[in-house]
């Protein structure tokens, strides 16, 4: 019988059982073990982990989430792990032995954060408890085996000086964007999938007023604002076979217009709650944050425009509108060959005129070259900024 079999076997379900007890029964079950087998200390600590991680913690897994260097940790199946490290994607020499023991990984991340997944209801997206990104695809959807991906985030948020250190943007543009975000401006964050918007959102997030109300809206609580204290989280929820209802993301924004906000930061707009958002962003709720997939930030304008036509049929012309007068700014992130992150384009909405959203680009990234595999450029500023009504009123200038 297998050591971790032998130790749930001892736990008492009856009581909550922590996870010192728990050590100490495994370190009982490896020292006998041990004397049978003659293993060596290094071998009993490595053992004894392992069991740990396997009953109460993600198994294979737990060396990877805990792992600084890793991002990203795509399980397909049981025979194959992949790992991306500083942008690099590599197969992981270590896989789960059984199909169950994955399973087993998966329903323990989703009970921890109540979501439901299974034959049934194949498909869920969930969150470690460190706030990194989980999503899960079972049979009969994934024809491999169980499809697990965790999106990593670091342990501590990384800072806008951070950004500056790594290149993704340069000072006098982060400046700039602090200005912007103190004044309350609407700012839109786009980008390619994993370019780093949500790391670039909660670095934004860093220069809002400590003396204000904020209320975030995720799918899966992934956001990591700091030293805000008046501020809410709200997460939304899947149907259940217990009878609770699904709560969504329109659900949330509507209710958080009740509860006083004064900005709203909407993890991801991706379907009809796009129209909601620019309703609040169109009522009184300025400084208000969001992201959004897109290749360009004139190809995030036309998705919002498709992404509100799923929510609700209106005029074209209304739409564009809606956006013209709801985002002031957009900052376009992307990932360069080199595997680097960068905010590629700064773009000010600057209204609506004849049937088309009148934009004009601050900033946007030129490259110079190329230097031992590393993208050279820099984030130039093409135009002023147009609509400073808001600075002026918050009593700040460029």
């Amino acid at each position: 019988m297998l050591i971790s079999d032998s130790v749930r076997q001892r736990i008492d379900l009856s009581r909550e059982v922590g996870d010192d007890e728990i050590r100490e029964m495994i370190d009982e079950l490896v020292v006998q073990m041990g004397r049978k087998y003659a293993l060596s200390l290094a071998q009993r600590q490595e053992l004894g982990k392992s069991v740990f991680y396997a009953i109460r913690k993600l198994d294979v897994l737990q060396e990877l989430v805990d792992c600084d260097e890793v991002t990203e940790i795509m399980v397909n199946g049981t025979e194959n792990i992949f790992v991306e490290r500083a942008g690099q994607l590599c197969q992981w020499d270590k896989r789960f032995e059984t199909i169950e023991k994955l399973e087993n990984v998966i329903q323990q991340i989703v009970a921890k954060c109540n979501r439901v997944v299974n034959e049934a209801s194949p498909i869920a997206d969930a969150r470690l408890e460190n706030g990194s990104r989980v999503n899960i695809v079972l049979s009969p959807v994934a024809l491999n085996g169980p499809v697990l991906t965790i999106r990593r985030f670091p342990d501590h948020p990384i800072s806008m000086d951070d950004l500056i250190g790594f290149g993704s943007i340069t000072k006098e543009a982060a400046a700039f964007l602090e200005k912007l975000v103190i004044a309350g401006y609407n700012i839109f964050i786009s980008g390619g999938t994993g370019s780093g918007k949500t790391t670039f959102l909660n670095a934004l997030s860093h220069y809002i007023p400590k003396t204000e109300r904020v209320i975030t809206i995720e799918d899966s609580a992934e956001l990591q604002l700091q030293d805000i204290p008046n501020l809410v989280r709200l997460e939304t929820r899947n149907a259940n076979m217990d009878g609770a209802k699904e709560i969504t993301i329109r659900d949330l924004i509507k209710s958080c217009l009740r509860m006083r906000p004064d900005r709203i930061i909407v993890g991801e707009v991706r379907g009809g709650e796009a129209i909601d958002m620019l309703q609040a962003l169109n009522t009184g709720h300025d400084g208000s944050l969001s992201t959004g997939h897109a290749n360009s930030s004139m190809d995030m304008l036309a998705r919002l425009e498709t992404m509100v036509l799923m929510g609700m049929e209106l005029p074209l012309a209304a739409v564009r509108r809606q956006i013209a007068s709801g985002v002031d700014i957009i900052v376009h992130l992307g990932r360069l060959r080199d595997r680097s992150r960068r905010v590629l384009e700064i773009v000010e909405v600057l209204g609506f005129e004849q049937e088309e959203i009148i934009t004009q680009e601050l900033y946007q990234f030129q490259e110079t070259g190329e230097a031992e595999g590393k993208v050279l450029g820099v984030l130039a500023q093409k135009n002023e900024l147009s609509h400073q009504g808001k600075l002026c009123a918050a009593g700040l200038s460029l």
